[in-house]
């Protein structure tokens, strides 16, 4: 099979997550909470699709014999900074997936303080690992390749 799609399709739900995250924010500022749930909904649905496309990119090249990672060629102050977004990134992808899926799951159940209370800390955060999945995939496969 060649995985070589999975980056590029990995990027774009990435950034599709990002702007769906933000047109939530602005809908739900403008008290459209039905439209806001279904957009926010629309989020979660595409950044698990993204998890789902990552770990079979990378499950299915370290199975079928290949590296499952690109290592970064830039050289220079590039070096410090992607590592800096990478790690970053790596680390609030880890903790954004319970944030979600409490904040969404008090969404759903209709607990809107308590969902209020998290969703500061989750929209920013799950934002942050959005874009710089777009921006670590630039960088790797665009600037620096």
């Amino acid at each position: 099979m060649d995985y070589s799609i999975f980056p590029a399709i990995n990027a774009t739900l990435n950034g599709s997550s990002a702007i769906l995250l933000v047109l939530g924010r602005v809908l739900i500022a403008r008290g459209r909470v039905a439209a806001h749930r279904t957009v926010m909904i629309t989020a979660f649905c595409t950044s698990t699709a993204f998890l789902i496309s990552y770990l079979t990119y990378h499950i299915g090249r370290s199975l079928g014999g290949l590296s499952a990672s690109v290592h970064f060629q830039g050289v220079g102050w590039s070096r410090p900074v992607y590592f800096t977004i990478l790690i970053s990134h790596t680390i609030l992808a880890v903790v954004i997936v319970p944030l979600v899926l409490i904040t969404l799951s008090r969404g759903l159940k209709q607990r809107y303080p308590q969902h209020r209370r998290i969703a500061r800390w989750t929209f920013p955060l799950w934002l942050y690992v959005s874009v710089t999945g777009v921006v670590i995939y630039v960088m790797l496969y665009h600037l620096f390749a």
